[in-house]
């Protein structure tokens, strides 16, 4: 039987938020823990859509916050499928802020998540492989390889 593989365009999704007054923090800055939650979301949606199946999230790691993103603010998250492993797969995920008054955008944050696929009897199943297409795939797919290598070496 041939094995099943997808696509990383299969797998991308786009989400958009408007930071309200309820998803600031006291500065008027989007509060950390509400963007890792639209961030969870967002990669959510990739690994279902690479696995076909409901997915966990297992692991965030390098989660860089690189500028506050202000109430009143369009928020852009993009995800998709770095690696698939056996049956878990690493998500990548960026995040930009969008200005609308002043025209302007700017990347805000990036990270990798690991999730992994569930079966109908609640146990990890096996996940597609990834079809790599692109010089920039490859090298999202190498370096979640190494980034794999770091988590499993840390959790020993």
């Amino acid at each position: 039987m041939e094995e099943l593989t997808k696509k990383v365009a299969d797998s991308r999704c786009a989400m958009t938020e408007i930071v309200l007054p309820n998803d600031t923090n006291s500065l008027g800055n989007l509060m950390g823990g509400r963007l890792l939650h639209w961030m969870d979301i967002c990669a959510s949606i990739s690994s279902q859509r690479h696995a076909g199946s409901v997915c966990v999230t297992v692991g965030v790691d390098e989660v860089d916050f690189k500028s506050a993103i202000r109430q009143s603010e369009i928020v852009i998250l993009e995800s998709q499928i770095n690696r698939a492993f056996r049956t878990s797969m690493e998500v990548e995920i960026n995040v930009w802020a969008e200005n609308p008054r002043e025209g302007t955008k700017r990347k805000c944050n990036r990270a990798f998540f690991t999730f992994v696929a569930i079966g109908r009897d609640s146990n990890p199943r096996r996940v597609p492989s990834l079809d790599i297409l692109t010089d920039e795939e490859n090298e999202r797919f190498e370096g979640a390889g190494r980034r794999r290598e770091l988590r499993l070496a840390h959790s020993s």
